[in-house]
């Protein structure tokens, strides 16, 4: 949506950015009475930041299907406030982002399970341990009985990413961007038609294809042809 990226405390008369505070409320007084000034730009990000420190810090201490639980709502709430325009400008679909949704799926599936196999196990506490950095196990890791998760987990990614993509777009406009997306979305909804049981490797093409249609989007001319050889890349599988 379109906002005014700057606010004007109507009390005591200070002016704070709104792109970094996202709240209405003064910083100098703590007034919630605040206007909002200049121009309005397209903006869908929040301030958040992800912290899986706490939930770290019970792994001996509580159950893993508590443990999952937590970690897969404090992933939820992160991505929930993030989006991909900052003040007009549209940014990537980040490490961190796709490793939060990820980790959400993933830890619902295991809290909603009565029993959880040793790899699946494995697997959660690699991605539980490194995925506020951004850092995920590889697609070969993804074990079987979390394919499923693992595909609406980036399918679910991207087409947030998408969306964002597409607003971005309707200012911008750029007819081989809007094909490029369409090809994408027609992999994404491939995997939300399976329910997310494709080929981890693909799903995780997909994202790379997401992230260089992003960076084409912005003006990397060569991201496109990227962005093609992923998606050729699943292509070639499927057939």
């Amino acid at each position: 949506m379109k906002i005014r990226g700057e606010r004007e405390c109507q009390e005591c008369g200070t002016r704070w950015a709104y792109y970094e505070t996202g709240s209405v409320e003064c910083p100098q007084c703590g007034s919630l009475h605040s206007v909002g000034v200049g121009e309005r730009t397209e903006h869908t990000d929040s301030p958040a930041t992800l912290d899986l420190t706490p939930v770290r810090n019970r792994i001996d201490a509580d159950p893993l299907r508590e443990i999952a639980s937590e970690a897969a709502d404090a992933c939820r709430e992160y991505a929930q406030k993030r989006g991909f325009i900052d003040a007009g400008e549209l940014r990537p679909l980040s490490e961190t982002y796709v490793a939060a949704v990820e980790l959400q799926h993933v830890g619902a599936h295991v809290a909603r399970e009565m029993r959880v196999d040793d790899p699946t196990e494995r697997y959660f506490y690699e991605l539980l341990g490194g995925a506020d950095a951004g850092d995920r196990p590889t697609p070969e890791e993804v074990p079987n009985a979390l394919r499923a998760p693992y595909g609406l987990a980036m399918a679910t990614a991207i087409e947030r990413y998408q969306g964002d993509v597409r607003t971005y777009l309707d200012a911008n406009p750029n007819a081989d961007a809007r094909r490029l997306s369409g090809r994408i979305r027609d992999h994404r909804k491939r995997i939300e038609a399976l329910d997310g049981d494709v080929d981890p490797a693909d799903a995780n093409r997909l994202v790379h294809a997401a992230r260089e249609l992003g960076s084409f989007v912005t003006g990397e001319e060569s991201a496109a042809v990227r962005a093609e050889n992923w998606l050729t890349g699943i292509e070639d599988v499927d057939t």
